[in-house]
């Protein structure tokens, strides 16, 4: 993760309704030194705020990657993805799916909605722990992310 095109400190949105669930991503992304600032919010409904600036995000960043689980209240996964992916501002930002669920069909339609990524959240810790760390890896270290692209 010494790449100098991803020298910065990523920022990353994460979408999560369950409190412990983000606890665990914050602490495996210290634990794992993936450089990233990561910003959590509730549901899809919160991410959009974030995204758009809007209310108490004024001063949000453009997030440089999204964490997304697929089940939350009031607007879900599925639904945040299909949003963004649509909308030109957002469709350059890699959403890796982080998510508990392992039905195909999840699956399936996470990535016909443009998602980068399925993660099935492993239950072991030790293994949790290790899936965030070899994402930071591969998406801070490997692999070149665009910057703020404006259509």
């Amino acid at each position: 993760m010494n790449d100098p095109v991803n020298a910065h400190s990523a920022e990353i949105l994460l979408l999560e309704d369950e409190p412990s669930d983000a606890y665990l991503v914050r602490m495996a992304l210290k634990e794992g030194k993936v450089p990233a600032n990561l910003h959590h919010v509730v549901d899809g409904r919160e991410g959009l705020d974030f995204l758009n600036r809007t209310a108490k995000y004024a001063d949000a960043p453009r997030p440089d990657l999204i964490f997304l689980d697929l089940n939350m209240p009031r607007m879900n996964g599925s639904e945040f993805l299909a949003v963004i992916k649509a909308d030109e501002r957002y469709k350059s930002i890699p959403v890796v799916v982080l998510t508990t669920s392992n039905v195909e069909k999840d699956v399936a339609c996470s990535y016909q909605l443009g998602a980068a990524s399925y993660v099935t959240k492993p239950v072991d810790m030790p293994q949790y722990f290790k899936a965030i760390r070899q994402i930071g890896e591969y998406w801070f270290g490997l692999v070149r992310l665009p910057q703020d692209c404006k259509p």
